[in-house]
């Protein structure tokens, strides 16, 4: 099975003084502008790091949600963020080198290992953690 998404981007102008949308085919984003003052000056809006980070915190998820079911377990809630560091290159340039992610699941009467070996499971298996070279880190907390 293979699905295929698509997403656009344009941008107009030089690096500081440039504007630029992205666009998702399914219309969740419709034109959504970010600039460098969004990206590297922390200004409200947008930007290809957060997105990333939606991405990967949605996907972790949804491979936990799996992953605790073929273990006989369902969360009754599971919320996580994805923190997605953007640094500079000493040659110049920008890569990310790390993506934290922290989740709080929700489990009655779950058991601890049994829950901590499907997280990793998960945060290995989730295809977007498979598309990273970066280092990821997981901090997964079971409440009951």
């Amino acid at each position: 099975m293979s699905i295929t998404k698509t997403a656009s981007a344009h941008w107009q102008g030089g690096i500081k003084n440039g504007k630029g949308t992205v666009s998702t085919e399914s219309g969740v984003l419709k034109e959504t502008p970010y600039d460098f003052r969004q990206r590297f000056e922390g200004e409200a809006g947008s930007n290809p790091e957060e997105l990333i980070g939606a991405a990967h915190a949605g996907c972790f998820s949804m491979a936990l949600s799996l992953i605790l079911g073929d273990a006989g377990m369902e969360a009754e809630s599971i919320d996580t963020q994805a923190t997605v560091t953007l640094a500079e290159d000493p040659e110049g340039g920008f890569h990310i080198p790390s993506i934290h992610l922290v989740s709080r699941v929700k489990i009655p009467g779950a058991d601890q290992a049994a829950f901590e070996e499907c997280a990793e499971k998960a945060k290995a298996g989730c295809p977007v953690s498979k598309l990273f070279n970066a280092e990821i880190t997981l901090e997964a907390t079971l409440e009951s």
